[in-house]
């Protein structure tokens, strides 16, 4: 059975199936010793039933058997992911033996092979409809039960899980057996397994037992940042038990830095994975060691708002992650070494929640409107973090920390492993002293897109406008900044209105509307402030200020209402080396993806120059001459200047791995390299990461083989990893090359539905975004793709992956026509 043919969950159904069952318990055998391909499953489910019609979740590539009440059920009624079940009132036991597929997707029961030294590693991701091909499940987030393990493993394995592991059996060279559990009361998306030949670093804080892994060949790089894990790991375990005044109650904390994993982590209770280039074996900037903190913090926050108390579906999908995102900011900026979080927050992830939420996929925080479990996939997006946070920090600051924390205290308390819902959680906040919280539900919760709040200078008004298509009257107060060559004049303004008095600026200031982000909107800076930055910007000291500033001009970019070559004349003046990550979120990205190619012809040697210019004033060694040196290298166009950077780097630039493939990556694109080059750099350091880096380079090259390199990718027609493949997409389409991905454009339109065929769930979406043609900004290839958005074309969540790339499309054109270049 295909991953991909199987049904998704409606929240309909899984009404219907909480109504009638109540899980008691879950015993899942897993053989994992055996083969390399598949993995023998044995699950026994204990559960309660009112009596009546039902069905199990189960994805196997084979059955053995099932017994219900030691009655065999015939196999050959699974469908579609689905085994149903005839119950009468009283107490069932299922015994399902099935053989599960290993994964390579970083979904169910993945397993990967490290190409430095060939050893086979295996960790679990069961969240979001993954967890049936692991075990046999009634997989919804509000069906709890205790789960015990038992796993059978190759004798040098090391096997971590949500409860401590014991070796029970085996020994020598002979495989062993681990047994885990029972544990706490745990919905099936959270059931984990972590086993490989890993390298595990062991500590403890507080009587609880800590734990750290990584593949063998991180080992040296895990050892190095232990310190500095485990540290922070104690700071927001101290922090979390002072604010919650509820201990952790899932016995070990392990945190598993995992290979090719999708999300950044997940919090499985007692065995938190994460992505393991989180494990830095290259020199990293600042912001990526604050990514890597808030991401701890974040899911150690999880532990309470989550694991103890789960939402009933995921139409509250914001219980988890709008709370975790903003505790874990919070928690990181105050207890750990990382004050400055909140300003990588505004650098990271203001605009990715801005654009999330007025695009036609836009909803709601609460109440998402996720009908089935995959759909809902897609709603892990910006407004679910980041506005979501946005949204928390501001009802803590109306009530108070006291009010705020005692609701959720009483909240955490009442639903204790068990399940709730928004209304639960308001009750308690409104039990706590909070008064009537209708109108923060009813405009900022249950209101989709953001207000649209512009600086009118000629009139003296601040204007609100909301949404069209969902009205609001929501109140926001935040600071407003007039920016002069003198300083700074910072005055506190509340919108209530859709007209405020604006506070009086002196003639040729820039007005920065909300630069310290206290409220969440749309902020359009006016022509004249546009103007005044160039001068005034490069003598702004104060990092928040300024990435505040920069999201103003994001956002009256997108809203067309500046200028591309405004916005590259600002990057020239006040080139924003500070914020020091170029990975997509982040400015550099948005400069040379969007701004640079409507921009007049000599941008981007503009912005090199100005990127060299900045590697020049920096400090040897810093920060700041890092991420100045990555944007050269993103910027150059000349290959000389790349090989020159090959052979001597800058001093206080060391040529690690990362920066030698971008440096190989940037010659690709410029047709600087070839194919053998490539290929010997990559045989001359084999790894997971070079791997991937080598996919991309690659791709990029200006050739055919290069594009079809590409597209057998996408295809499956080769199948490769999820890191792989997304690399891959990423270097298809390079500006410049469109003569050789022109044909691409309809192949993305023919081919992009058949890819439900041969992957499925994050995987499947994530291709959709990484292979559109996103190069091609012309009417005609925005005509061509939007015949992919016709009902029934594509599976949901692709579609709407495609329906956010399109609106980006329209955008930038409509960004075009506006200003065209002469």
């Amino acid at each position: 059975m295909s991953v991909a043919s199987t049904r998704s969950l409606l929240h309909t159904e899984a009404l219907a199936r909480r109504e009638l069952l109540d899980v008691t318990s879950y015993d899942v055998e897993l053989d994992l010793a055996s083969d390399e391909a598949t993995f023998r499953s044995v699950t026994t489910i204990t559960f309660e039933s009112r009596g009546g019609a039902t069905f199990v979740d189960l994805k196997p590539v084979g059955l053995n058997g099932v017994r219900l009440d030691d009655r065999p059920l015939d196999p050959d009624l699974l469908s579609g992911g689905r085994l149903p079940l005839e119950t009468t009132p009283g107490t069932h036991v299922l015994v399902v033996d099935a053989v599960m597929p290993f994964r390579n997707d970083g979904e169910g029961l993945h397993r990967s092979v490290d190409p430095a030294d060939g050893r086979h590693y295996v960790y679990g991701m069961s969240f979001m409809d993954a967890a049936p091909t692991v075990f046999a499940c009634f997989d919804q987030p509000d069906l709890k039960a205790p789960y015990t393990l038992r796993v059978r493993a190759p004798h040098d394995w090391v096997v971590v899980g949500n409860a401590p592991a014991a070796l029970v059996d085996g020994g020598g060279q002979q495989p062993g057996t681990w047994e885990l559990g029972p544990t706490q009361p745990l919905s099936t998306y959270f059931v984990t397994l972590v086993a490989g030949p890993y390298h595990v670093v062991r500590d403890e804080h507080d009587g609880i037992p800590l734990g750290l892994s990584s593949r063998q060949s991180l080992a040296r790089h895990l050892d190095k940042d232990a310190d500095e894990l485990l540290t922070m790991t104690r700071q927001c375990f101290d922090e979390f038990h002072r604010l919650f005044g509820i201990r952790y109650p899932f016995g070990d904390y392990h945190q598993a830095f995992v290979p090719e994993f999708n999300a950044g982590a997940m919090e499985n209770p007692g065995c938190v994975t994460f992505r393991d280039q989180l494990v830095f074996d290259t020199r990293v900037t600042r912001g990526k060691r604050i990514l890597r903190a808030t991401t701890v913090a974040h899911e150690m926050a999880h532990q309470w708002f989550g694991n103890i108390t789960t939402p009933r579906w995921w139409d509250d999908l914001w219980l988890n992650e709008s709370f975790a995102e903003y505790m874990g900011n919070r928690v990181t900026a105050e207890v750990t070494e990382y004050g400055d979080a909140w300003t990588h927050v505004s650098w990271s992830r203001r605009q990715w929640g801005l654009r999330a939420d007025q695009r036609p996929s836009t909803h709601p925080v609460a109440g998402n409107g996720a009908e089935d479990a995959l759909t809902a996939l897609q709603n892990f997006d910006g407004i679910s973090y980041a506005k979501g946070s946005s949204i928390l920090r501001q009802l803590c600051t109306r009530l108070g920390d006291e009010v705020f924390l005692a609701g959720v205290v009483d909240h955490l308390d009442r639903h204790r492993f068990g399940n709730a819902t928004m209304h639960d959680l308001v009750a308690s906040w409104e039990r706590a002293g909070a008064e009537d919280l209708s109108p923060v539900v009813g405009e900022w919760l249950r209101k989709a897109g953001p207000d649209v709040v512009r600086h009118d200078r000629e009139r003296g008004l601040v204007l609100r406008h909301s949404p069209p298509a969902a009205p609001a009257e929501r109140s926001h107060l935040f600071d407003v900044v007039a920016l002069t060559p003198g300083g700074a004049t910072t005055t506190p303004v509340t919108l209530t209105a859709d007209e405020t008095p604006a506070p009086p600026v002196a003639p040729g200031a820039a007005v920065v509307l909300d630069p310290h982000e206290e409220s969440w909107a749309v902020y359009v800076p006016d022509g004249e402030t546009v103007a005044a930055l160039v001068d005034v910007l490069p003598g702004v000291a104060d990092h928040r200020l300024r990435a505040g500033t920069w999201n103003n001009v994001k956002s009256g970019y997108a809203e067309g209402a500046i200028a591309p070559d405004a916005v590259v004349a600002l990057a020239v003046a006040a080139f924003p080396a500070e914020d020091t990550e170029d990975t997509g979120r982040h400015t550099m990205p948005w400069l040379l993806g969007e701004v640079v190619p409507a921009a007049a012809t000599g941008a981007l040697e503009r912005l090199h120059r100005a990127a060299v210019a900045s590697l020049a004033l920096q400090q040897p060694g810093s920060e700041l001459q890092l991420s100045a040196y990555r944007a050269g290298i993103r910027t150059a166009s000349d290959p000389a200047t790349l090989r020159a950077w090959l052979q001597a780097s800058p001093d206080g630039i060391t040529l690690d791995d990362d920066l030698r493939w971008r440096l190989l990556t940037r010659l690709a694109v410029l047709g600087g390299t070839d194919r053998a080059e490539l290929d010997a750099a990559l045989a001359a350091a084999e790894s997971s990461a070079n791997r991937v880096h080598h996919t991309g380079a690659t791709a990029s090259l200006p050739t055919p083989e290069a594009k079809a390199y590409a597209w057998e990718r996408f295809t499956g027609a080769v199948e490769v990893s999820n890191y792989e493949l997304e690399a891959a997409g990423t270097g298809m389409w390079r500006g410049g090359q469109e003569h050789l991905t022109a044909e691409y454009v309809d192949r993305y339109v023919a081919d992009l539905p058949g890819t439900a065929a041969v992957r499925s769930g994050w995987v499947l979406a994530v291709a959709a975004t990484a292979f559109f043609p996103a190069s091609h900004v012309d009417a005609a290839t925005l005509e061509r793709l939007r015949t992919l958005l016709a009902p029934g074309v594509l599976e949901p969540a692709v579609a709407r992956r495609v329906a956010d790339a399109v609106d980006d499309l329209e955008r930038q054109l409509a960004v075009r026509a506006a200003y065209p270049v002469a």
